[in-house]
């Protein structure tokens, strides 16, 4: 049989290295200018849990001023206001718990009435008596930052110590009271998330 000629085999072409083609550029996301409207705050609580921490509050707030017009003492004191608006719109905060509420009020005072027997009743005392109060509340950990007015306010005002203490013990005792109150309610944070 003849024998049919054979044609040369066409050598395969190389492959050639791929080239990384760049990637296309991402798209530059917009950007959008600050406003006053826009805000990285925590969102607003709903109107349930708004209404009960105003109810709760006021409550508490006016039977320390009725307390203090039967007994014809200030027991109404700012920083007290400002210990119920932590009690009772921040329910869940360390700063809020009842050991600091009750505990670095009464730990504030005491260095308030010890820098006033020290150093007597000057801008400038008071003025150490709050940094003092700090300090104390952060070695006992009763840290609440309206407590260090409250060391203040002893030095500026001079006030009976044992009257002073016993009111103040009973009007923390009435915002955490009412604060414990409001917890219940089911529409805020519960309160208190600890006790010591």
């Amino acid at each position: 049989m003849p024998e049919t000629p054979t044609t040369p085999a066409i050598p395969a072409p190389t492959p050639t290295p791929a080239t990384p083609t760049p990637a296309a550029p991402t798209p530059a996301a917009p950007t959008r200018s600050p406003s006053l409207l826009t805000s990285k705050a925590p969102a607003r609580p709903a109107l349930s849990s708004v209404s009960v921490a105003t109810v709760g509050g006021t409550a508490a707030l006016v039977l320390l001023a009725a307390i203090g017009h039967a007994l014809g003492q200030t027991v109404l004191i700012p920083p007290l206001a400002a210990s119920a608006a932590l009690v009772f719109a921040a329910p869940a905060l360390p700063l809020a718990q009842p050991r600091n509420v009750i505990g670095g009020q009464l730990v504030s005072a005491f260095v308030g009435l010890a820098v006033l027997a020290a150093a007597g009743s000057s801008v400038w005392a008071s003025a150490v008596a709050g940094g003092l109060a700090i300090g104390a509340m952060t070695l006992t950990r009763t840290g609440h930052s309206p407590a260090a007015a409250t060391a203040v306010i002893i030095v500026a005002t001079q006030p009976p110590a044992a009257l002073f203490l016993a009111l103040l013990l009973l009007a923390t005792a009435v915002i955490v009271g009412f604060g414990i109150l409001a917890g219940r309610s089911g529409r805020t944070a519960r309160y208190p998330t600890y006790w010591w």
